[in-house]
Parts: C-alpha cells; sequence; structure tokens
C-alpha cells in the first residue's frame, strides 16, 4: 500500500451515524481489526484493555440504557465493541498483574527485572504522579484511546466504516456491565464503544484545519 492510498484510507474513515443492518464484516476482516488493537502500542508495554466484541442482540439492547450516542449504531452495526480499561487494582507498578505481566509476557528476570519494577514505580509515582486510582484510569484509558486509532484506521483500510462512540454515562454503563455481562467492575472501566459495519449513507465532505495550523516546526 503507498502513501497516497494511507491518505485515502484516512479520507474514507468518517464518524459512521447508522449503518446498514443487511451488510455483515466477514469474520477474518473483523479478526484483523482487532488485532491491529492487540498489537497497538501502550505506555510501558502494559496493554491495560480488553475488548469486549458485543454481537448479542439482547445484550446490545441493555447497553442502550445511558448510552445516548450509540443507540442507532447499536441496532445496525455489524460489529460492536465495549472497550474495559484496567483500574488502579490492576495497572498500579505493585499489583500481582503487573509483576506476571513483566515476568510472564515481558519476559523480564532476575537483576533486569528489580530494575524494571524501579522504573515503573518511578514512572507511575514520580515522573506522571500518578498517585490516584482516578489518575491510573486515565492513564490506562489514554493507552486504549491509541488500539482505537488503530482499528479505526485498519478498517478504513480495508473498506470497512466505524464510530468511536463516547456518548454514555459510564456509571450507568459500568453498573449495566457489572449486572448485566459479569464484568469485575472493580478492576475493570469503560472508555470508549465502538461501532463497525458499512455506511448506510454517504457522509458530508471532511472538515479539518489546514496542515499548517496544525504543525509548529521549530
Amino acid at each position: 500500500m503507498n502513501k497516497q492510498e494511507i491518505i485515502s484510507a484516512f479520507m474514507f474513515r468518517h464518524a459512521c451515524k447508522e449503518f446498514d443492518p443487511e451488510k455483515k464484516i466477514p469474520d477474518d476482516d473483523f479478526k484483523f481489526i482487532l488485532e491491529t488493537g492487540r498489537l497497538s502500542p501502550s505506555s510501558l508495554g502494559f496493554e491495560p484493555w480488553k475488548f469486549m466484541v458485543v454481537q448479542d442482540i439482547s445484550l446490545r439492547e441493555k447497553l442502550k440504557d445511558g448510552a445516548w450516542g450509540a443507540t442507532v449504531k447499536l441496532d445496525s452495526a455489524s460489529h460492536f465493541i465495549v472497550c474495559l480499561t484496567m483500574k488502579a487494582p490492576l495497572i498500579r507498578y505493585n499489583s500481582p498483574y503487573i509483576n506476571d505481566f513483566m515476568v510472564n509476557v515481558q519476559n523480564w528476570q532476575g537483576e533486569l527485572l528489580e530494575t524494571r519494577r524501579k522504573i515503573v514505580e518511578k514512572f507511575q509515582t514520580i515522573d506522571f504522579g500518578l498517585e490516584t486510582d482516578e489518575k491510573l484510569f486515565e492513564w490506562a484509558s489514554k493507552q486504549c484511546y491509541i488500539a482505537l486509532a488503530n482499528m479505526l484506521t485498519s478498517a478504513a483500510m480495508i473498506g470497512i466504516d466505524s464510530c468511536p462512540i463516547e456518548g454514555f454515562n459510564r456509571k450507568n454503563t459500568e453498573s449495566i456491565l457489572k449486572e448485566e455481562f459479569g464484568i469485575d467492575t472493580a478492576n475493570f472501566g469503560i472508555s470508549y464503544m465502538a461501532a463497525f459495519g458499512y455506511r448506510l449513507k454517504e457522509p458530508r465532505p471532511k472538515t479539518r484545519r489546514p496542515i499548517g495550523d496544525v504543525v509548529i516546526w521549530k
């Protein structure tokens, strides 16, 4: 794929308001989109995400309560993702998850592991001042948005539409996730939803500021 083809994909991508409910994304294509999310970068490489794909119609209906920005998408999207973001008990520097991740995923051992632990502690407590549960969640949420951007872009590159969604009440939605989906909301919160499918109608022309207004060279 050349540079112009990539730019064309960015021009194609838009926040699709309504999808064609008769058109479904092939399994291989959606697995590709999820893989680009899985392979996304994250701060310290800790991957503080889970991507819950909600295909059950009855469960989608439950998500509508409080999700004012998702109702039409929940009815029409081929595939629908809820991003579950790790909260402080999982993502704090001395949590069992972080220890297991450094040892069994990142393969840190011995003195290098101890050095890495000190680096992570300093990063969270001093460099970024992530001293509260709320700050830790927001830091983890930022990483999840990197994965979202990559999934939206990869979808556009293969002709699939998408819509990132923040139009929901977080407290209400997390309550639904706990009661109806069995999600452990002590350890996971929601950062965003995202719908994928094929557009029902063409969007308005894309509007963006000129490059000279957004880039500063020094």
